[in-house]
């Protein structure tokens, strides 16, 4: 059903303050940005590797977004899958009795969209994206690697995905992890609830970058709160509007 993680969306109370960490310190390109009157929203995507970041911000009090900013603050918001048939699967969702938000397509910043209900994916808000356009893939020093998701069941939550979307699986090191995705590429994280501090749904996020001097410098500038390991950069969410951040060396073939 689904062929790639499209993006991540994160809620920040201000997107023109959002570019200084996302845009201009990690160096994600700007690939269009626009405000969405339905939606209530000012919205930018960003590019990072074979999957992008969405940065919305409210733009009135009664929206959405702006509910889940007052009472969460800043941080992940929904996860977006690619799909080449939106209406297709919208149909195959329905006939399943799945819960949705969107019973047909309308109009979003990543193309013709449409969102389940968190019900249907244990928590977490799921968004389906058909682009209209395939826009030309943007170089970027940092890249999407992995959204880490908390759960009650690991395995349960994974065969929800799986049965859902069609994501393949992905081989872990054992335990009670599961992972799903495309190997080499954008993968979601199954984790215990209990492993990051009994927090259900989106709880980190995975990037790469294959140079990391430039990276931590420009960190450095911008004094952003951070942990810098070997070949990896843990960024505090207080920096990155909300989200848990890790960042890891990588060589991209």
């Amino acid at each position: 059903m689904v062929t790639a993680i499209h993006h991540v969306g994160i809620v920040v109370r201000k997107l023109d303050e959002a570019y200084h960490f996302w845009r201009d310190t990690l160096g994600l390109p700007l690939i269009r940005e626009a405000t969405l009157a339905d939606q209530r929203v000012r919205a930018a995507l960003l590019a990072a590797g074979d999957s992008e970041i969405e940065l919305l911000e409210p733009s009135d009090g009664e929206s959405g977004v702006a509910r889940f900013l007052e009472k969460r603050g800043e941080g992940l918001h929904h996860l977006c899958f690619r799909t080449p048939g939106i209406d297709r699967d919208l149909e195959a969702l329905a006939a399943q009795r799945v819960p949705l938000l969107d019973t047909t397509p309308r109009d979003g910043l990543a193309g013709r969209i449409a969102f389940l209900h968190p019900h249907a994916c244990h928590g977490v808000l799921v968004e389906l994206a058909t682009p209209r356009d395939e826009a030309v893939a943007e170089e970027s020093p940092v890249r999407f690697k992995r959204l880490v998701i908390g759960c009650q069941s690991p395995q349960e939550s994974a065969g929800t995905f799986r049965r859902l979307f069609g994501l393949p699986d992905v081989e872990v090191n054992g335990g009670p992890r599961a992972m799903l995705g495309w190997a080499g590429g954008s993968t979601l994280l199954m984790v215990p609830a209990g492993e990051v501090g009994g927090l259900e749904g989106m709880v980190a996020l995975s990037m790469v970058a294959p140079d990391m001097p430039p990276l931590i410098e420009r960190l450095e500038r911008s004094r952003a709160a951070t942990l810098v390991g070997a070949g990896e950069i843990t960024v505090e969410p207080t920096s990155s509007h909300g989200v848990h951040l890790h960042i890891s060396r990588y060589h991209f073939p």
